[in-house]
């Protein structure tokens, strides 16, 4: 044990110094398009609150033009395009968006609630270029469709799953679930459900306390809950399925490299880069959206300038912004921990599991 510590040290080490040359040379490896602030779901964990206000959609043409200037300036090392909403696949010129990246080269993927992905859905996807996928199935019947108020949305996700599964064209099936208070224990009956699919892999994550999930401070997960979490998805692990906890948070040393098959890094605004609805870019798009977050619009700018020239925000490290996180031992590895739990008003995280999942 004592040579696993002293080997996952060396590697968290080693990955701090990484991080700190990234703030200086930061590399576009992801570039999120929101394609649409519309949903027809309306999920009480929404970090963006799709569905509140009037939607936003770019036309067409301007992420083709985002796709232009990308693959010019940006060749031959492309970011991959991750698409995401709101629901994607309600924008009515999907597929011309989507296979114009794919002629031009790019690798893409998207996340969807699953609803609308029929047979033919599925085969247009193929069609297009579609590499990876994730669809969101937030517990068991009930659960899943009382937290995205949806009835029969569970039903709907999981025939979208298996209309993608039956296709065979698509290089990652993703099955991704929140865990909130009421649907921890939809877990177990969740993962026999999932182990009789051919997904590729399960990513279990927490509900953030961000966006529409202030609303509900009640489905919030306490520490009893963190810990039963943290010890299921190490335990499906342990005995080889491709379960894991989503990008965020530093978990202390522990179950860093235990819960997931990477240790943490932030990369909003170093590895990631966002252009929302309405124009606007950003890095992660979960992070709050306010004037120091929001660096510039596609509207008026070229995105490369906008990547080469802003983000000072965030290529940065967080952990001296507060005298608590300046103090921490961990503080080279957690960085603050994740940009979009961060609270911008008072410069210290909402959420960090030291004292809940570590000391």
């Amino acid at each position: 044990m004592k040579h696993i510590d002293e080997t996952k040290r060396r590697n968290l080490e080693a990955l701090a110094v990484w991080h700190e040359e990234k703030y200086r040379e930061p590399e576009l490896r992801n570039l999120f398009f929101e394609l649409t602030s519309r949903c027809n779901e309306k999920c009480l964990h929404c970090g963006s609150r799709c569905g509140d206000a009037g939607a936003d959609e770019l036309p067409a043409d301007v992420f083709k033009r985002v796709l232009d200037e990308v693959k010019r300036e940006f060749s031959p090392r492309l970011p991959m395009i991750c698409i995401t909403g709101g629901e994607p696949l309600l924008r009515r010129d999907f597929f011309e968006i989507l296979s114009y990246a794919h002629i031009l080269g790019f690798r893409w993927g998207m996340t969807t609630n699953g609803t609308l992905i029929t047979k033919d859905i599925a085969r247009r996807l193929a069609g297009a270029g579609m590499g990876t996928v994730s669809v969101s199935l937030d517990g068991l019947k009930e659960q899943h469709d009382l937290l995205r108020q949806t009835p029969g949305g569970f039903d709907r996700a999981l025939e979208g799953i298996k209309n993608l599964i039956e296709e065979n064209a698509f290089r990652h099936v993703q099955v991704t679930t929140v865990v909130h208070r009421k649907n921890i224990g939809d877990l177990p009956g969740l993962f026999r459900l999932l182990d009789g699919i051919d997904i590729d892999s399960w990513r279990v994550i927490n509900m953030e306390p961000i966006g529409r999930a202030l609303q509900y401070p009640e489905l919030m997960l306490d520490k009893e809950d963190y810990k039963n979490l943290f010890g299921f998805i190490r335990a499906m692990r342990e005995n080889g399925y491709p379960v894991s906890y989503g990008c965020s948070h530093w978990l202390g040393e522990e179950l860093e490299g235990e819960t997931r098959d990477w240790y943490f890094l932030c990369n909003a605004g170093i590895y990631t880069a966002s252009v929302m609805a309405n124009g606007d870019v950003g890095a992660c798009l979960d992070i709050e959206r306010r004037p120091e977050t929001i660096q510039g619009s596609v509207l008026t700018e070229r995105f490369t300038d906008i990547w080469n020239n802003r983000f000072r925000l965030f290529r940065r490290d967080f952990s001296d912004l507060n005298p608590t996180c300046a103090a921490c031992p961990d503080r080279r590895f957690c960085t603050g921990d994740s940009r979009h739990t961060w609270d911008y008003d008072k410069n210290e995280p909402m959420l960090c599991f030291r004292g809940i999942l570590f000391d």
